[in-house]
């Protein structure tokens, strides 16, 4: 019998079936993984799998087989750096909220994010919540931001999750998707899916005073059925510190700024990092403003980060 992992506790999986039935599963044995694939957790939340409910229990099974995944995207693990974590697979599409303030997202965070979502090969999109607190400064700031971005080819959107406001354009967004929701805590994301969902009730937590950093309220990632009238599923995920990048090597990070790429085959090296090297389109283009200039901060700040050795 073949289901859908909704959630991973780490040993145990809730598993449903496209019947609709729900199962508390094991995994059997040990699975035999993609050679590359050195993470933390042998199954995540998306993946579908092969069941055997366990004998005179309608509610428990063994998971027997992982089928082949679309797509995942990973973090570092919090235990072990050189490993990582797959917070989810076989998704359509990743959506980060952010914020401008209550607490900031920093622009290296969201250049992270979408970094690894182009990596994984996911399409990404920015939602900014909590428009109700902006002033014409925090306006004229997240303006900014879009333009950044949206030039760039990423979608993004203001919304308030509080006053309800710019709920049926990420509705029109999820439509008949699996969708991944994600973002540093105390930005509004729990707040946004009982938006969504309205029978969810999912825990909210304000930001914490002292730190202006969000208090965590979800532990594992867990997917949702969206309900009918917008349809598809969703995928909350822990509120994310820090996301490490993983698996990039330095020579192919660049790729995976989408406005870098059109500059790349131009350079005068082909290994070129963009950095200190002669005859470099990229640098170029910066210097003429097609690539902005925070952004090309973020890469070679990402850039330094990773840990060549490991390639």
């Amino acid at each position: 019998m073949q289901g859908t992992v909704y959630r991973s506790t780490g040993s145990w999986y809730t598993v449903k079936t496209p019947a609709g039935d729900t199962y508390q599963a094991r995994i059997k044995g040990v699975f035999k993984m993609d050679e590359d694939i050195t993470s933390t957790n042998p199954i995540a939340v998306g993946d579908i799998v092969e069941i055997i409910p366990e004998d005179g229990d309608n509610s428990s099974a063994m998971i027997t087989d992982i089928a082949p995944r679309r797509n995942y995207i990973v973090r570092s693990s919090p235990h072990k750096r050189v490993h990582k974590h797959i917070v989810a697979a076989n998704l359509d599409q990743a959506i980060l909220i952010c914020t401008v303030k209550e607490p900031r997202t920093s622009r290296g965070f969201i250049d992270r994010f979408l970094v690894t979502a182009a990596a994984y090969h996911i399409p990404a999109i920015l939602v900014f919540n909590k428009k109700d607190l902006l002033r014409e400064k925090d306006m004229d700031k997240f303006l900014e931001l879009q333009d950044v971005y949206t030039r760039i080819g990423y979608p993004v959107l203001l919304v308030s999750a509080k006053k309800g406001e710019g709920i049926t354009a990420i509705e029109d967004l999820l439509h008949n998707k699996v969708s991944l929701v994600s973002g540093h805590s105390g930005v509004g994301k729990s707040s946004l899916i009982n938006q969504l969902m309205p029978g969810l009730t999912l825990r909210t937590k304000e930001v914490s005073g002292w730190s202006g950093k969000g208090l965590h309220t979800t532990t594992f990632a867990e997917m949702f059925d969206l309900p009918v009238e917008i349809g598809g599923k969703l995928i909350d995920t822990p509120g994310i510190r820090e996301l490490g990048i993983v698996d990039i090597p330095k020579t192919e990070l660049s790729h995976y700024f989408l406005e870098m790429q059109p500059y790349i085959t131009q350079c005068q090296f082909n290994n070129c990092l963009h950095i200190n090297e002669p005859g470099c389109a990229v640098k170029a283009a910066v210097e003429e403003g097609d690539i902005d200039e925070e952004r090309y901060i973020s890469y070679a700040t990402i850039l330094e980060s990773i840990e060549e050795e490991k390639y």
